[in-house]
């Protein structure tokens, strides 16, 4: 009898599926090398720029806000396809943009598809993986954004053209690509089994079931379904029973996860790293995306050795990893930009060198375990919404750090410190990048008493262990 799941399917769903990962990088990432452009072809300042990258995290939040009853009346499947189409269309969009206001329209609506995509994708690979393979599948995704974000770095460096001022134009065309993949690939991938299940397809379930994991796994998940399912048929599946005492833990893990990977100010180095690398001394625009794509290069590596140890190290062990680096690189940030002056020409390449361990300790611990986290913790009857909830807070967090960057960089530079460029006043990020460090040592704190150890555990299970009312560090 065929005991174990087939692993070339599961493998290929989950790599389809992630292109929308890949997407949700490449559009976040590719705004940062078009910044320097479009704001000379526009005449635009630093307000207004904060503006455009805020427009698109603002429909990620209205996407993450909207989908997620959506994804559990349509399916997860059905909901990636649509936004595979706004994908392309928000692309097209923003490279045919004629002033500020048009992009920041057209950042708006590729930004629902963002949002959309950050929670549908890691509950589709979440629902349709075994449990054994399930931590480095859905990792997967956050893999993906980290090669979206990288390609867009490479993306911005091919077009960027000192010489031609609407060079940011195919920068944004370059999008369609990934989109036209994840429409097409998407069309040919089933439904997950446990939302088939859910909505009464039984044999659609079974059949996908005995394919992926094997038919004697795949009669033991069946049964631990219907359990799952019977529990549930007397609840109702609306944002207040998220509410209920039961589920009041997960849901605040989902939140404070989610807060502290935003807050640890990962994306104030995505979205404007060639401005940083500006402030650390680069010279030019072309340089700093050079710089830039060495970012992006070493959160693709890290994410890797993050999905391969994932589910051999275990969840909990990655988090302190990862967290205690991030702290400790922050601080030493932060120090280096104080220290600009005494440091001379040494100061960008020792800033490049800390931006990358930051990078590395972020890629191998918070960013790929928030999606994953939140994608295992809650019931089936309300895993949509409850992965809708912490999309929504990441996109919510997100748009605050990446609107408030340079205001806090303003705030925080002591006098004396301020760096000039081309006697523009950029002031010094210094205080910033010890603000994220305080932050990041918080979430130390926070991850001892409310990060469980997931690892290998049966998404049933887990919602047993919810409703047991136990404390998440004794879930194994």
């Amino acid at each position: 009898m065929e005991t174990g799941h087939n692993s070339m399917l599961v493998y290929i769903i989950a790599v389809i599926a992630a292109t929308g990962g890949l997407l949700f990088g490449f559009d976040t990432g590719v705004i940062s090398g078009a910044i320097p452009f479009f704001q000379k072809d526009f005449g635009i300042d630093d307000s207004t720029i904060e503006l455009v990258t805020s427009a698109g995290l603002l429909g990620a939040i209205l996407g993450a806000l909207f989908c997620g009853k959506i994804t559990d009346r349509l399916g997860r499947k059905k909901v990636i396809l649509a936004s595979a189409i706004i994908f392309a269309v928000g692309a097209i969009w923003s490279g045919i943009a004629v002033d500020a206001w048009n992009l920041i329209l057209a950042r708006l609506f590729l930004g629902i598809a963002i949002g959309v995509s950050s929670f549908a994708v890691p509950l589709y690979i979440a629902e349709i993986s075994p449990a054994k393979v399930r931590g480095m599948l859905v990792s997967m995704f956050q893999l993906m954004v980290t090669i979206g974000v990288l390609v867009s770095y490479l993306s911005d460096l091919f077009f960027a053209d000192e010489n031609d001022i609407s060079c940011w134009r195919p920068m944004f065309y370059v999008g369609v690509i990934p989109a036209c993949v994840l429409l097409v690939g998407m069309a040919f991938m089933p439904e997950t089994p446990r939302w088939l299940m859910s909505r009464g397809r039984h044999n659609e379930c079974v059949d996908i079931l005995n394919k992926i994991e094997g038919k004697e796994q795949a009669r033991i998940s069946l049964l631990q379904m219907q359990e799952e399912i019977k529990r549930n048929e007397m609840e109702k599946s609306g944002w207040k029973e998220l509410l209920q005492p039961w589920l009041r833990t997960p849901l605040f893990i989902c939140i404070g996860i989610m807060f502290f990977q935003q807050f640890v100010g990962i994306n104030t180095v995505i979205y404007y790293s060639p401005k940083i690398f500006l402030m650390a001394g680069f010279d030019g625009t072309v340089a700093a995306i050079w710089a830039s794509v060495v970012v992006g290069l070493v959160n693709v590596i890290f994410t890797i050795v993050s999905v391969y140890f994932v589910d051999r190290l275990g969840r909990r062990k990655l988090y302190f990893i990862g967290l205690s680096g991030i702290t400790v690189s922050l601080l030493l940030l932060g120090l280096c930009f104080l220290g600009g002056n005494l440091l001379g020409e040494f100061v960008k390449w020792l800033t490049i060198l800390l931006i990358l361990c930051y990078v590395a300790f972020f890629a191998i611990s918070i960013g790929p375990l928030g999606w994953l986290i939140i994608s295992e913790i809650f019931p089936q009857k309300l895993r949509g919404l409850g992965v809708s909830l912490g999309s929504l807070s990441v996109w919510l967090f997100n748009s605050i750090v990446s609107f408030t960057f340079f205001k806090i960089v303003n705030v925080l530079t002591i006098p004396g410190k301020e760096i000039l460029l081309d006697g523009e006043y950029l002031g010094n990020p210094a205080g910033a990048f010890w603000l994220y460090g305080g932050i990041a040592f918080l979430a130390l704190i926070w991850g001892y008493f409310y990060i469980p150890e997931t690892k290998g555990v049966t998404l049933e299970r887990i919602e047993s262990f919810w409703r047991m009312r136990k404390s998440p560090r004794e879930l194994k």
